[in-house]
């Protein structure tokens, strides 16, 4: 393929994306795939998941194992990911034969929270106060050193929507989670901080260091999970040039090519960043309905080295809302007619049989201030979800 001046390719036949992981994060992947027309084929773990539901091209297999990624990427030109569970090691090795991984090993590897954290401190970044423990005593010193229990305890890999964080009481409760961290047996330990606000931002960056950055939103945050966004955040413009000028310098020391989502917490009026997460992120959800160009879209035109979208509101402010199982409450997908028949709505189901807790899908709604759009979406996600009342904390 002979590379053009604006990036693209010329060749005979459209580019096939390889896409390992089958949730939802894939499912609206694969949406704007089909809008653009771009072959995808899944790597999913089962049949169950939400993206094997709609997508014929799917194989069935384990991200981590070496030769099931191997034979995957010999039928792709592209390989990119919804998740984080793969072996950085394996990818490196897989660049090394030739094979084109977007985003690279550099990046996936601070998918790991102790290696994240470390790294993020090392290059200069304002990150919270962390040890990375492998023992009580480590986890007691720590405590003692920042204002006593309880402490944050975040497992290195594996943690989304809550799993994998826990607050820690006391050393019963610190030996506990040790014991649950499994043989590697470590753990990210932070104080108990109470934020006064969650932000975050989004940012897609092509190999050659083309980037855009979505608007800075900010997150509502209950038990560890995202509960809702409102775009553009209301706060001053200084932390807005911030943040977004740390998501852009971070892309480009890890050589980030796609979607990364950088996280912070705001305390005493100060960007600290907390997690980053290198591909399509559930803060960005509002860019579907919200933005030109829609953060999956511009995941895939990043990782085919394509010009990428406009990610400019389509309205004056944008909130999403999330959709999740209760214990009794009915299936949300046979409530889709009474949430729309609010102003101004969009839902998304993914697919994804209930149970308590489990995140099923988003509302998003557009209008011309944020409360009244935190509103709508969040009338819309309560006769979802049947029960959800977190409309007015989210519109603070």
């Amino acid at each position: 393929m002979k590379p053009k001046t604006n990036g693209s390719t010329h060749q005979s036949r459209p580019p096939v994306v390889g896409l390992v992981g089958g949730g939802q994060l894939a499912r609206m992947t694969l949406h704007a795939a089909a809008r653009l027309g771009i072959d995808v084929r899944v790597l999913a773990t089962s049949r169950d998941e939400a993206a094997p539901a709609i997508w014929p091209h799917v194989e069935i297999g384990d991200p981590l194992d070496a030769r099931v990624l191997d034979d995957f990427c010999r039928g792709v030109d592209v390989l990119t990911f919804d998740h984080e569970n793969v072996d950085p090691d394996v990818i490196e090795a897989l660049v090394r034969i030739g094979r084109v991984v977007r985003p690279g090993a550099s990046a996936l590897r601070l998918c790991d929270k102790a290696a994240q954290r470390t790294e993020l401190a090392t290059l200069g970044f304002a990150v919270p106060p962390f040890s990375v423990c492998t023992n009580v005593a480590e986890i007691s010193a720590f405590a003692r050193a920042h204002g006593g229990w309880p402490v944050v305890a975040k497992a290195p890999r594996g943690g989304y929507d809550g799993r994998g964080v826990q607050w820690l009481d006391g050393e019963e409760q610190a030996l506990f989670a040790l014991a649950m961290a499994g043989e590697q047996a470590t753990l990210v330990i932070e104080p108990a901080l109470t934020p006064e606000r969650e932000l975050a931002v989004l940012m897609a960056r092509r190999p050659g260091g083309e980037h855009v950055v979505y608007p800075v939103v900010e997150t509502i945050q209950r038990d560890g999970t995202c509960r809702s966004t409102v775009a553009p955040a209301d706060v001053d413009p200084s932390l807005v040039r911030e943040a977004s000028s740390i998501a852009v310098a971070l892309a480009d020391l890890i050589g980030m090519v796609g979607v990364l989502a950088v996280e912070f917490f705001v305390v005493d009026g100060a960007l600290l960043v907390n997690e980053i997460a290198p591909r399509p992120h559930n803060s960005g959800h509002f860019t579907i309905d919200g933005c030109v160009t829609s953060q999956f879209e511009n995941h895939l035109r990043a990782v085919l080295d394509w010009p990428l979208g406009s990610v400019q509101l389509v309205a004056p402010a944008v909130a999403t809302v999330n959709v999740f199982g209760s214990a009794d409450g009915p299936d949300p997908r046979a409530l889709v007619s009474e949430a729309l028949a609010l102003d101004d709505v969009h839902v998304h189901l993914y697919g994804k049989s209930p149970r308590p807790g489990r995140k099923l899908g988003h509302v998003t709604a557009t209008a011309a201030d944020p409360a009244t759009a935190i509103l709508r979406a969040g009338r819309a996600a309560e006769i979802l979800n049947q029960g959800w009342c977190g409309v007015g904390e989210a519109a603070r």
